[in-house]
C-alpha cells in the first residue's frame, strides 16, 4: 500500500513529466539535436535550463528522497514554463512551502470577471481591494453608501483624508483601528514589499489619526464584523462586514456586506452593533 508521501512523490513525478513533455527545444530557445523517440524536451535538457546536474534533476523527477531548495524549485519552474499555479503545486509535491505570488498581471484580469460579482450583491454593497487596498471593482451602493473610492484609488487613504467619512460612520474610531491593524497584518504577509511602508508613512504625513494608530502597532485580522453606516440625521443602516480571500495566495479581497434587521424608532442611535 502506497503512503501519503508515496503518492505525492508519485504525483511530482508525473506532473515533471507531463510539463516536460508539452515544451519543444523551439518553445525553450534550445536546438534540436539527435531523434526524439518521445515528445517533449529531455531531462538533460531541462537540467542545462535550469543550472543543475542532470542526475539530480533525474532523481527529482524520479521522486528520489532528496532535499530542494526554493531557488532550484524557481530555477525549474522557470526552465519548464510554469505559470504560477504550477509552480504552487511544484513546490507542495516537492514538500517545500510554497512561494506568496507576485504576478501583477493576474490581479487587474481578476478583478475585472469579479465586477459582476459585486454587482450582482446589489442592493448590499461590495467592493474589492488589492493587497495594498487600492479598489479594483466596486458596486454602485459601496460607492454612495460606503464612500468606496472609484477604481484604482486606494480606499484607506479615502476613509482616513475624507471628512465624510468620519459622518457616514457613527463608529469611525473603531473602524478607523481595525483598518489600521488589518493594515499591518497584511503587510507583515509581505516583509520584502517597500510599498506597504511608503503607503503607511504617507498615511502618517496626511493624517493624525492614522499616525497615531499605525505608531500603536496593533495588529487585527477580523474577517466578520459589525458596520454601522448613517445614512439621513433619523436613519441609519447596519451591514455585517465580511472579508473573503480571493483564490489561493491572491492578493485580492472581496468585502461583502449583508444587511442586519433594522431597528424601528426615530433616530440613528436606535440603530445599535
Amino acid at each position: 500500500m502506497v503512503d501519503g508521501f508515496g503518492r505525492q512523490r508519485e504525483a511530482l513525478r508525473h506532473f515533471l513529466r507531463s510539463r516536460r513533455a508539452r515544451l519543444s527545444p523551439d518553445d525553450v530557445g534550445l536546438l534540436a539535436t539527435g531523434r526524439r523517440h518521445t515528445p517533449g524536451l529531455r531531462r538533460e535538457e531541462v537540467a542545462v535550463l535550469a543550472g543543475v546536474s542532470a542526475s539530480w534533476y533525474t532523481w527529482l523527477e524520479q521522486g528520489r528522497d532528496i532535499k530542494v531548495s526554493d531557488s532550484v524549485l524557481d530555477a525549474i519552474s522557470h526552465a519548464l514554463r510554469l505559470d504560477d499555479t504550477e509552480r504552487v503545486h511544484l513546490y507542495r509535491l516537492a514538500g517545500t512551502n510554497p512561494p506568496q505570488l507576485t504576478s501583477w498581471g493576474a490581479a487587474p484580469r481578476e478583478a475585472s470577471r469579479l465586477q459582476p460579482v459585486v454587482d450582482g450583491w446589489l442592493p448590499a454593497p461590495a467592493f474589492v481591494v488589492d493587497r495594498y487596498w487600492n479598489v479594483l471593482a466596486a458596486n454602485s451602493n459601496a460607492m454612495s453608501l460606503l464612500g468606496v473610492p472609484s477604481h484604482g484609488q486606494n480606499y484607506l487613504m479615502s476613509f482616513f483624508t475624507d471628512p465624510s467619512a468620519r459622518v457616514r460612520f457613527p463608529d469611525w474610531d473603531g473602524m478607523a483601528a481595525r483598518l489600521v491593524g488589518q493594515f499591518r497584518v497584511q503587510g507583515a504577509r509581505f516583509p520584502g514589499d517597500v510599498h506597504f511602508d511608503m503607503l503607511a508613512q504617507e498615511l502618517c504625513c496626511v493624517d493624525e489619526a492614522f499616525a497615531d494608530l499605525w505608531a500603536r502597532h496593533e495588529t487585527c485580522n477580523a474577517a466578520r464584523t459589525r458596520v454601522r453606516v448613517r445614512l439621513t440625521d433619523q436613519q441609519g443602516a447596519r451591514y455585517e462586514h465580511l472579508i473573503l480571500s480571493l483564490l489561493e495566495n491572491s492578493d485580492l479581497r472581496l468585502m461583502l456586506y449583508m444587511p442586519m434587521p433594522q431597528v424601528q424608532g426615530a433616530g440613528l442611535d436606535l440603530v445599535v452593533s
